[in-house]
């Protein structure tokens, strides 16, 4: 298993931004995907980005808002958000796959008000 840690979550008005990081053991090799999950809605898959960080893939209506990049050096997959509008607010997760068998962090709380 990899085991994946988020961080950078925290309260921020309309219109600002935040920088998520994934933090992981032994995921050179995969993809990594962001995922999250408002109160009361189904998880949402966000963006991914491939093993050597050349592709990636976002959903429709987060392009040009968030931006997904990875350091191999670090061991880390950065979300960068910006233009963060309340509909944001949601636990942040990082992620192998998106589905309930994959490795998942624990997740980190973004707040936009």
């Amino acid at each position: 298993h990899v085991q994946l840690v988020e961080s950078g979550g925290g309260l921020v008005q309309p219109g600002g931004s935040l920088r998520l990081s994934c933090a992981a053991s032994g995921f050179s090799h995969r993809y990594i995907n962001w995922i999250r999950q408002a109160p009361g809605k189904a998880p949402e898959w966000l963006c991914r980005i491939s093993s050597d960080g050349q592709s990636t893939q976002y959903r429709e209506s987060m392009k040009g808002r968030f931006t997904i990049s990875r350091d191999s050096a670090k061991n880390t997959v950065d979300l960068q958000m910006n233009s963060l509008e309340s509909d944001d607010t949601a636990l942040y997760y990082c992620a192998t796959d998106f589905n309930r068998h994959a490795d998942w962090g624990q997740g980190t709380q973004v707040t936009v008000s």
